[in-house]
Protein backbone atom coordinates (compact mmCIF):
# COMPACT_ATOMS: atom_id res chain seq x y z
CA UNK A 1 0.00 0.00 0.00
CA UNK A 2 1.42 3.97 -0.61
CA UNK A 3 1.79 5.54 2.29
CA UNK A 4 2.80 9.19 2.43
CA UNK A 5 6.63 7.61 3.57
CA UNK A 6 6.61 6.45 0.22
CA UNK A 7 6.55 9.79 -1.34
CA UNK A 8 8.33 12.74 -0.44
CA UNK A 9 6.44 15.84 -0.88
CA UNK A 10 6.82 18.76 -3.78
CA UNK A 11 9.56 20.84 -3.28
CA UNK A 12 9.32 24.56 -5.23
CA UNK A 13 12.77 25.19 -7.73
CA UNK A 14 14.17 28.31 -8.07
CA UNK A 15 12.87 28.59 -11.15
CA UNK A 16 9.62 28.43 -9.94
CA UNK A 17 8.44 25.10 -10.74
CA UNK A 18 8.07 22.13 -8.83
CA UNK A 19 10.55 18.93 -8.42
CA UNK A 20 8.87 15.80 -7.04
CA UNK A 21 11.48 13.25 -5.39
CA UNK A 22 9.54 9.59 -5.94
CA UNK A 23 9.89 6.40 -4.59
CA UNK A 24 8.70 3.61 -5.66
CA UNK A 25 6.53 1.79 -3.00
CA UNK A 26 6.73 -1.74 -3.96
CA UNK A 27 10.10 -2.69 -2.45
CA UNK A 28 11.55 -5.51 -4.06
CA UNK A 29 14.05 -5.57 -1.35
CA UNK A 30 11.80 -6.40 1.26
CA UNK A 31 10.15 -3.42 3.26
CA UNK A 32 10.59 0.78 2.92
CA UNK A 33 10.60 2.37 0.05
CA UNK A 34 13.78 2.55 -3.25
CA UNK A 35 14.78 5.60 -4.70
CA UNK A 36 13.56 4.72 -8.42
CA UNK A 37 15.03 6.57 -11.15
CA UNK A 38 12.64 4.91 -13.59
CA UNK A 39 9.87 6.82 -12.34
CA UNK A 40 11.23 10.04 -13.12
CA UNK A 41 11.95 8.83 -16.93
CA UNK A 42 8.27 8.82 -18.49
CA UNK A 43 8.21 7.74 -21.92
CA UNK A 44 5.48 7.66 -24.73
CA UNK A 45 4.15 5.28 -27.05
CA UNK A 46 3.09 5.19 -30.55
CA UNK A 47 -0.55 5.41 -29.26
CA UNK A 48 0.18 8.42 -27.27
CA UNK A 49 0.20 6.68 -23.80
CA UNK A 50 2.53 7.16 -20.82
CA UNK A 51 4.91 4.36 -19.16
CA UNK A 52 7.34 4.17 -16.48
CA UNK A 53 9.67 1.45 -16.38
CA UNK A 54 9.65 0.53 -12.32
CA UNK A 55 12.69 -1.61 -11.22
CA UNK A 56 10.85 -4.74 -9.49
CA UNK A 57 14.43 -6.66 -9.11
CA UNK A 58 17.94 -7.28 -9.89
CA UNK A 59 19.61 -10.11 -12.04
CA UNK A 60 22.86 -11.86 -12.76
CA UNK A 61 24.65 -10.73 -16.32
CA UNK A 62 24.37 -13.47 -18.64
CA UNK A 63 26.92 -14.09 -21.32
CA UNK A 64 26.28 -15.51 -24.93
CA UNK A 65 26.22 -19.15 -23.95
CA UNK A 66 24.23 -18.01 -20.42
CA UNK A 67 27.20 -18.24 -17.96
CA UNK A 68 27.22 -15.36 -15.81
CA UNK A 69 29.74 -12.29 -16.24
CA UNK A 70 31.88 -11.89 -12.89
CA UNK A 71 34.57 -9.34 -12.42
CA UNK A 72 37.92 -10.27 -11.84
CA UNK A 73 37.39 -11.26 -8.12
CA UNK A 74 34.76 -13.68 -9.58
CA UNK A 75 31.82 -11.48 -8.54
CA UNK A 76 29.15 -11.60 -10.44
CA UNK A 77 27.66 -8.20 -12.58
CA UNK A 78 24.02 -7.55 -11.60
CA UNK A 79 21.54 -5.72 -13.77
CA UNK A 80 18.00 -3.92 -12.99
CA UNK A 81 14.63 -6.26 -13.82
CA UNK A 82 12.31 -3.50 -15.39
CA UNK A 83 8.60 -3.68 -15.78
CA UNK A 84 6.60 -1.26 -18.02
CA UNK A 85 3.99 0.10 -16.21
CA UNK A 86 1.02 2.54 -17.30
CA UNK A 87 0.76 6.35 -15.35
CA UNK A 88 -2.30 5.52 -15.76
CA UNK A 89 -2.50 2.07 -13.89
CA UNK A 90 -0.20 3.46 -11.12
CA UNK A 91 -2.31 6.22 -10.58
CA UNK A 92 -5.46 4.41 -10.45
CA UNK A 93 -3.45 2.00 -8.41
CA UNK A 94 -2.52 5.21 -5.98
CA UNK A 95 0.70 4.41 -6.61
CA UNK A 96 3.42 7.32 -6.52
CA UNK A 97 4.00 8.98 -10.08
CA UNK A 98 5.31 12.64 -11.58
CA UNK A 99 3.08 14.88 -12.72
CA UNK A 100 3.09 14.90 -16.16
CA UNK A 101 2.36 16.65 -19.35
CA UNK A 102 1.99 14.73 -22.11
CA UNK A 103 3.00 17.06 -24.40
CA UNK A 104 6.24 17.15 -23.13
CA UNK A 105 7.08 13.53 -22.55
CA UNK A 106 9.70 12.00 -24.61
CA UNK A 107 9.32 9.18 -27.12
CA UNK A 108 10.51 5.56 -25.80
CA UNK A 109 13.30 6.10 -28.82
CA UNK A 110 14.15 9.84 -27.66
CA UNK A 111 15.25 7.90 -24.39
CA UNK A 112 17.09 5.70 -25.95
CA UNK A 113 18.62 7.72 -28.46
CA UNK A 114 19.39 10.39 -25.14
CA UNK A 115 20.69 7.54 -23.00
CA UNK A 116 22.99 6.14 -25.63
CA UNK A 117 24.36 9.47 -26.37
CA UNK A 118 25.37 10.03 -22.46
CA UNK A 119 26.69 6.33 -22.23
CA UNK A 120 28.99 6.65 -25.11
CA UNK A 121 30.01 10.22 -24.54
CA UNK A 122 30.79 9.47 -20.57
CA UNK A 123 32.41 6.02 -21.23
CA UNK A 124 35.32 7.80 -23.36
CA UNK A 125 36.43 9.40 -20.08
CA UNK A 126 36.66 6.81 -17.28
CA UNK A 127 39.81 4.96 -18.45
CA UNK A 128 40.72 4.51 -14.36
CA UNK A 129 37.41 4.08 -13.38
CA UNK A 130 36.58 1.14 -15.73
CA UNK A 131 39.85 -0.59 -14.92
CA UNK A 132 38.45 0.08 -11.31
CA UNK A 133 34.91 -1.46 -11.68
CA UNK A 134 36.32 -4.40 -13.81
CA UNK A 135 38.32 -5.19 -10.49
CA UNK A 136 36.13 -5.34 -7.70
CA UNK A 137 32.65 -3.46 -8.19
CA UNK A 138 30.46 -3.19 -4.84
CA UNK A 139 26.76 -2.33 -5.61
CA UNK A 140 23.72 -4.13 -5.82
CA UNK A 141 22.01 -1.32 -2.81
CA UNK A 142 19.77 2.09 -2.94
CA UNK A 143 22.70 4.27 -2.96
CA UNK A 144 20.06 7.16 -2.64
CA UNK A 145 18.78 6.16 0.98
CA UNK A 146 23.00 5.60 1.72
CA UNK A 147 24.57 8.37 2.02
CA UNK A 148 27.71 7.32 3.44
CA UNK A 149 28.89 3.41 4.06
CA UNK A 150 30.49 2.45 7.01
CA UNK A 151 33.26 -0.35 7.56
CA UNK A 152 35.61 -1.70 10.08
CA UNK A 153 39.46 -1.71 10.02
CA UNK A 154 41.12 -5.07 12.16
CA UNK A 155 44.35 -5.19 12.91
CA UNK A 156 46.20 -8.66 12.66
CA UNK A 157 45.74 -10.08 16.41
CA UNK A 158 48.04 -12.52 16.85
CA UNK A 159 50.99 -14.84 15.94
CA UNK A 160 51.20 -18.49 15.01
CA UNK A 161 53.54 -20.81 17.24
CA UNK A 162 55.47 -23.97 15.92
CA UNK A 163 56.19 -26.57 18.54
CA UNK A 164 55.89 -30.10 18.51
CA UNK A 165 53.54 -30.42 20.76
CA UNK A 166 51.14 -27.79 20.85
CA UNK A 167 51.05 -26.41 24.10
CA UNK A 168 53.56 -23.09 24.02
CA UNK A 169 51.27 -20.29 24.68
CA UNK A 170 50.89 -18.16 21.54
CA UNK A 171 50.75 -14.24 22.30
CA UNK A 172 47.39 -13.16 22.80
CA UNK A 173 46.74 -9.58 21.35
CA UNK A 174 43.20 -8.09 21.45
CA UNK A 175 42.34 -6.72 17.85
CA UNK A 176 42.41 -3.20 17.13
CA UNK A 177 39.15 -2.33 15.29
CA UNK A 178 38.54 1.35 14.26
CA UNK A 179 35.15 3.09 12.08
CA UNK A 180 35.64 4.25 8.94
CA UNK A 181 33.23 5.67 7.00
CA UNK A 182 32.35 6.36 2.90
CA UNK A 183 30.64 8.86 1.63
CA UNK A 184 28.24 8.54 -1.35
CA UNK A 185 28.11 12.00 -3.45
CA UNK A 186 25.95 12.44 -6.29
CA UNK A 187 27.85 13.43 -8.59
CA UNK A 188 25.18 15.02 -11.48
CA UNK A 189 25.00 17.91 -14.53
CA UNK A 190 21.55 19.89 -15.30
CA UNK A 191 20.51 20.78 -18.67
CA UNK A 192 17.08 21.39 -20.33
CA UNK A 193 14.84 21.54 -23.10
CA UNK A 194 12.01 23.99 -24.07
CA UNK A 195 8.29 22.39 -25.14
CA UNK A 196 8.89 24.32 -28.30
CA UNK A 197 12.25 22.77 -29.20
CA UNK A 198 10.43 19.08 -28.99
CA UNK A 199 7.21 20.21 -30.12
CA UNK A 200 9.41 21.35 -33.48
CA UNK A 201 11.51 18.40 -33.38
CA UNK A 202 8.44 16.11 -33.31
CA UNK A 203 7.12 17.62 -36.42
CA UNK A 204 10.31 16.38 -38.20
CA UNK A 205 9.48 13.35 -38.25
CA UNK A 206 13.17 11.08 -38.98
CA UNK A 207 15.11 14.07 -38.32
CA UNK A 208 18.23 13.30 -35.57
CA UNK A 209 17.34 14.49 -32.11
CA UNK A 210 19.96 17.15 -30.69
CA UNK A 211 21.55 15.27 -27.92
CA UNK A 212 24.82 17.77 -27.51
CA UNK A 213 23.38 19.11 -24.47
CA UNK A 214 23.04 15.63 -23.09
CA UNK A 215 26.56 14.76 -24.26
CA UNK A 216 28.43 17.68 -22.72
CA UNK A 217 26.35 17.26 -19.21
CA UNK A 218 27.31 13.33 -19.26
CA UNK A 219 31.51 14.38 -20.32
CA UNK A 220 31.13 16.67 -17.14
CA UNK A 221 29.68 14.11 -14.72
CA UNK A 222 32.90 11.44 -16.29
CA UNK A 223 35.40 13.75 -16.11
CA UNK A 224 34.26 14.89 -12.28
CA UNK A 225 33.95 11.00 -11.36
CA UNK A 226 37.43 9.73 -13.17
CA UNK A 227 39.24 12.78 -11.48
CA UNK A 228 37.65 11.80 -8.46
CA UNK A 229 39.23 8.24 -8.46
CA UNK A 230 42.37 9.28 -9.36
CA UNK A 231 42.63 12.30 -6.53
CA UNK A 232 43.32 15.41 -8.49
CA UNK A 233 39.74 16.47 -7.91
CA UNK A 234 39.37 16.93 -3.89
CA UNK A 235 37.14 14.03 -2.53
CA UNK A 236 33.67 15.42 -0.68
CA UNK A 237 33.55 15.17 2.80
CA UNK A 238 30.66 14.04 4.89
CA UNK A 239 29.65 14.50 8.48
CA UNK A 240 31.95 14.38 11.46
CA UNK A 241 33.60 10.89 12.79
CA UNK A 242 36.22 9.43 15.39
CA UNK A 243 39.73 10.73 15.21
CA UNK A 244 41.40 7.36 13.58
CA UNK A 245 44.72 7.91 12.38
CA UNK A 246 44.12 11.34 11.82
CA UNK A 247 40.95 10.78 9.88
CA UNK A 248 38.23 12.85 11.41
CA UNK A 249 35.24 13.02 8.90
CA UNK A 250 34.03 10.99 6.06
CA UNK A 251 36.00 11.67 3.11
CA UNK A 252 36.32 10.51 -0.15
CA UNK A 253 39.90 9.81 -1.41
CA UNK A 254 41.65 8.94 -4.71
CA UNK A 255 44.65 7.27 -5.62
CA UNK A 256 46.76 10.57 -5.41
CA UNK A 257 46.04 12.29 -2.36
CA UNK A 258 44.69 8.94 0.10
CA UNK A 259 46.95 9.52 2.98
CA UNK A 260 48.35 5.61 3.48
CA UNK A 261 49.96 6.11 -0.18
CA UNK A 262 53.37 5.26 -0.45
CA UNK A 263 55.51 7.47 -2.64
CA UNK A 264 58.40 8.24 -4.30
CA UNK A 265 59.46 11.92 -4.77
CA UNK A 266 62.96 11.41 -6.98
CA UNK A 267 62.08 9.73 -10.32
CA UNK A 268 64.00 10.26 -13.44
CA UNK A 269 61.91 12.17 -16.01
CA UNK A 270 61.84 9.99 -19.45
CA UNK A 271 63.59 11.58 -22.11
CA UNK A 272 63.57 9.21 -24.64
CA UNK A 273 67.31 8.03 -24.30
CA UNK A 274 67.40 7.08 -21.15
CA UNK A 275 65.37 4.08 -21.04
CA UNK A 276 67.98 1.36 -18.54
CA UNK A 277 67.44 4.18 -15.94
CA UNK A 278 63.42 4.59 -16.12
CA UNK A 279 63.35 0.67 -16.21
CA UNK A 280 65.84 0.62 -12.88
CA UNK A 281 63.60 3.19 -10.69
CA UNK A 282 60.24 0.88 -12.01
CA UNK A 283 61.96 -1.95 -10.42
CA UNK A 284 62.85 0.14 -6.98
CA UNK A 285 59.02 1.27 -7.43
CA UNK A 286 57.66 -2.28 -7.23
CA UNK A 287 60.45 -3.16 -4.28
CA UNK A 288 58.30 -0.25 -1.84
CA UNK A 289 55.45 -1.95 -2.57
CA UNK A 290 57.26 -5.44 -2.07
CA UNK A 291 58.16 -4.09 1.76
CA UNK A 292 54.62 -3.59 2.57
CA UNK A 293 53.56 -6.87 1.25
CA UNK A 294 51.75 -5.94 -1.81
CA UNK A 295 52.96 -8.50 -4.14
CA UNK A 296 50.95 -7.31 -6.92
CA UNK A 297 49.89 -7.80 -9.99
CA UNK A 298 49.96 -3.85 -10.38
CA UNK A 299 47.81 -1.74 -13.28
CA UNK A 300 50.51 1.40 -13.88
CA UNK A 301 49.01 4.46 -15.15
CA UNK A 302 51.77 7.28 -16.18
CA UNK A 303 51.14 11.01 -16.82
CA UNK A 304 50.54 12.23 -20.36
CA UNK A 305 53.76 13.38 -20.89
CA UNK A 306 55.02 9.87 -20.56
CA UNK A 307 53.41 8.39 -23.74
CA UNK A 308 56.00 9.36 -26.86
CA UNK A 309 58.95 8.26 -24.42
CA UNK A 310 57.00 4.87 -23.69
CA UNK A 311 56.75 4.34 -27.81
CA UNK A 312 60.77 5.49 -28.32
CA UNK A 313 63.38 3.00 -28.41
CA UNK A 314 64.15 1.30 -25.35
CA UNK A 315 68.01 2.14 -25.59
CA UNK A 316 69.81 2.76 -29.03
CA UNK A 317 69.40 0.58 -32.06
CA UNK A 318 66.89 -1.46 -29.74
CA UNK A 319 63.84 -3.88 -31.13
CA UNK A 320 61.66 -2.86 -28.12
CA UNK A 321 60.37 0.02 -27.48
CA UNK A 322 60.33 1.53 -23.61
CA UNK A 323 56.48 0.41 -23.08
CA UNK A 324 57.36 -3.22 -24.29
CA UNK A 325 60.38 -3.46 -22.07
CA UNK A 326 58.58 -1.89 -19.01
CA UNK A 327 55.40 -4.44 -19.99
CA UNK A 328 57.93 -7.34 -19.17
CA UNK A 329 58.29 -6.39 -15.43
CA UNK A 330 57.22 -9.58 -13.36
CA UNK A 331 53.91 -8.33 -12.01
CA UNK A 332 53.31 -5.46 -14.62
CA UNK A 333 49.68 -6.06 -16.25
CA UNK A 334 49.20 -2.66 -18.09
CA UNK A 335 50.48 0.62 -18.83
CA UNK A 336 48.04 3.25 -19.32
CA UNK A 337 48.11 7.00 -19.69
CA UNK A 338 45.65 9.11 -17.52
CA UNK A 339 44.19 12.30 -18.94
CA UNK A 340 44.28 14.00 -15.64
CA UNK A 341 47.23 13.25 -14.93
CA UNK A 342 49.25 15.60 -15.51
CA UNK A 343 52.04 16.85 -13.29
CA UNK A 344 55.22 15.81 -12.15
CA UNK A 345 56.10 12.83 -14.74
CA UNK A 346 53.79 10.83 -12.59
CA UNK A 347 53.61 7.02 -12.24
CA UNK A 348 50.98 5.02 -10.26
CA UNK A 349 51.61 1.64 -9.42
CA UNK A 350 47.71 0.26 -8.08
CA UNK A 351 47.22 -2.83 -6.83
CA UNK A 352 43.63 -3.53 -7.59
CA UNK A 353 41.56 -5.91 -5.77
CA UNK A 354 40.64 -6.29 -2.17
CA UNK A 355 41.43 -2.97 -1.06
CA UNK A 356 40.34 -0.98 -3.79
CA UNK A 357 36.88 -0.61 -5.07
CA UNK A 358 34.62 0.76 -7.31
CA UNK A 359 31.34 1.82 -4.92
CA UNK A 360 28.70 1.90 -7.45
CA UNK A 361 25.53 3.64 -5.61
CA UNK A 362 23.65 4.13 -8.74
CA UNK A 363 24.69 4.15 -12.50
CA UNK A 364 24.86 7.03 -14.80
CA UNK A 365 21.41 8.14 -15.69
CA UNK A 366 19.70 11.07 -16.92
CA UNK A 367 15.76 12.03 -15.32
CA UNK A 368 13.82 14.55 -15.64
CA UNK A 369 10.84 17.20 -14.30
CA UNK A 370 8.95 20.04 -15.41
CA UNK A 371 9.11 23.75 -14.97
CA UNK A 372 7.72 27.09 -15.95
CA UNK A 373 4.10 25.61 -15.87
CA UNK A 374 5.34 23.16 -18.28
CA UNK A 375 7.22 24.89 -20.45
CA UNK A 376 10.51 23.83 -19.55
CA UNK A 377 11.80 20.01 -19.97
CA UNK A 378 14.82 20.05 -17.20
CA UNK A 379 16.48 16.83 -17.03
CA UNK A 380 19.71 15.71 -14.63
CA UNK A 381 22.04 13.60 -15.57
CA UNK A 382 23.22 11.86 -12.65
CA UNK A 383 25.26 9.04 -10.69
CA UNK A 384 26.41 7.47 -7.38
CA UNK A 385 29.58 6.12 -8.35
CA UNK A 386 33.07 6.71 -6.17
CA UNK A 387 36.22 4.71 -5.12
CA UNK A 388 37.03 3.10 -1.75
CA UNK A 389 40.32 2.78 -0.71
CA UNK A 390 40.77 0.46 2.17
CA UNK A 391 44.15 0.82 4.26
CA UNK A 392 45.09 -2.63 5.87
CA UNK A 393 47.29 -2.89 8.68
CA UNK A 394 50.73 -4.39 7.33
CA UNK A 395 53.73 -6.33 9.00
CA UNK A 396 56.99 -5.63 7.71
CA UNK A 397 58.53 -7.41 9.84
CA UNK A 398 61.57 -9.58 8.50
CA UNK A 399 63.03 -11.22 12.04
CA UNK A 400 59.89 -12.78 13.17
CA UNK A 401 56.38 -12.74 14.36
CA UNK A 402 54.76 -9.28 14.86
CA UNK A 403 52.01 -6.98 15.21
CA UNK A 404 51.01 -5.14 12.04
CA UNK A 405 50.95 -1.95 13.26
CA UNK A 406 51.45 -0.05 9.77
CA UNK A 407 49.16 1.35 7.70
CA UNK A 408 49.07 1.35 3.88
CA UNK A 409 47.80 1.51 0.98
CA UNK A 410 48.28 -0.36 -2.46
CA UNK A 411 49.36 2.75 -4.43
CA UNK A 412 52.50 3.94 -5.08
CA UNK A 413 52.43 7.32 -6.34
CA UNK A 414 55.95 8.16 -8.01
CA UNK A 415 57.33 11.73 -9.00
CA UNK A 416 59.85 13.67 -10.07
CA UNK A 417 59.53 16.14 -7.56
Amino acid sequence: MFSIENFVANERTDEGGVRQMVLNSEDFSGGGGHWDAGLRRPYRDERGKVWVDVTVGHEVVKDQYNQPVTNAQGQPRMKAIYDPQLVSDRTRKDLPVLNVNNATVLSKDQWIMLDTAVLTSARKRLRLWSDMRAANTFGGFDGMATPILEFERLQDSGEAVVDMDGLSDGRNHAPKFDLQGQPLPITHSDFWLSSRFLATSRRRAGAAQDTIRAEMSARRVAETIEQTALGTLAGTKYGAGGNYDGITVATVFGLTNHGDRITKTDMTAPSGSNGTTVLSEWLTVRELLYAQNFFGPYNVYVSTNYDQSLDDEFKTNSDRSLRERLLMIEGVNSITRLDYLTTDDSVLFVQLGDEIQAINGMEITTVQWESEGGMRLNFKVMGIQVPRIRSTFVNTSTTGPAIATTLKAPICHATTS
